[in-house]
């Protein structure tokens, strides 16, 4: 069994409105000098299997399908 953890965030350009609201209420709350807040997702998976490469290509796929939009969003795997 292999743990996958997988991070889509938006591509740089692409508006960010959950990532300024965040900024907005840091700052509200006290937290000055932060910036450029962006925000994003984290899917962590169990694969079955040994096969590192198999592996790799179905979590590739996956994202490609399901987990990024990968019109506006990048996505990057680590595998353990």
């Amino acid at each position: 069994m292999m743990k996958a953890r997988v991070t889509v965030t938006l591509k740089n350009g692409v508006l960010d409105p959950q990532g300024k609201a965040i900024e907005g209420a840091l700052s509200s709350l006290g937290f000055d000098g932060v910036g450029h807040v962006r925000q994003g997702k984290v899917f962590d998976l169990e694969i079955e299997g040994s096969d590192r490469t198999k592996a790799e290509a179905d979590i590739k796929a996956m994202c490609e399908k399901l987990l990024a939009n990968t019109v506006i969003e990048n996505y990057s795997i680590a595998l353990d």
